[in-house]
């Protein structure tokens, strides 16, 4: 895991348009006034870029928006290529409980498939650089279900219960060997009943 001190410079965001997303964006450009940012994002259900009308006419000479899947390694090779970027904030994923237990293929499909494209393209664009980072945001729901008293922790096992925490354990796991075999420097978050303004109805 990274230990260093990191400081952005080009900002590569997936799912920027989300709930969560549009309120880093918004938060970086506004404290970091030399930051670039990147912002690529499928359009889902769940993002809109309503979300980010503002920041597009805000900060529109430090942020591009990107139409596109993470999916798509050579898309993505390309966005490295051309914007070197030096952090990424991999907030793209499908997030929705009942609907992965209705339809599980595109929770693996983004949470799964497209962190390992994320992986790949940041490993073979940063190779030995310590002065990148790549943060993967992922949830408490990869603990499983807390009990009536007490509280999850950073070292508390994973016991995904659907299919949707399952893929994002499974992202995790990916993410923390990355770090371990090739020495990616990596950080992870664990959100936990995050709401507010932008969030889609559903959640």
């Amino acid at each position: 895991m990274a230990n260093i001190k990191h400081e952005p410079h080009t900002i590569l965001v997936t799912g920027g348009c989300g709930f969560i997303g549009s309120h880093f964006i918004r938060h970086m450009l506004s404290s970091d006034t030399a930051c670039r940012l990147l912002n690529i994002d499928t359009l889902t259900y769940a993002g809109s870029q309503d979300n980010v009308v503002d920041i597009t006419q805000e900060f529109k000479a430090r942020y591009q928006f990107i139409h596109g899947d993470i999916c798509d390694g050579q898309l993505m090779s390309r966005l490295f290529a051309d914007h070197q970027p030096n952090t990424i904030v991999h907030l793209a994923a499908e997030s929705h409980v009942d609907r992965s237990i209705t339809g599980s293929d595109p929770f693996l499909h983004s949470n799964v498939i497209g962190t390992h494209v994320l992986l790949q393209c940041a490993l073979a664009s940063w190779r030995e650089r310590r002065d990148v980072r790549f943060h993967h945001v992922s949830t408490d729901e990869v603990f499983g279900s807390l009990p009536a008293q007490g509280y999850f922790t950073e070292t508390s096992p994973y016991n995904p219960s659907n299919p949707y925490s399952a893929s994002k354990a499974a992202s995790d796991h990916l993410v923390r060997a990355w770090a371990k075999t090739y020495d990616l420097p990596v950080t992870l978050s664990y959100g936990t009943n995050t709401y507010g303004s932008h969030q889609y109805p559903e959640n």
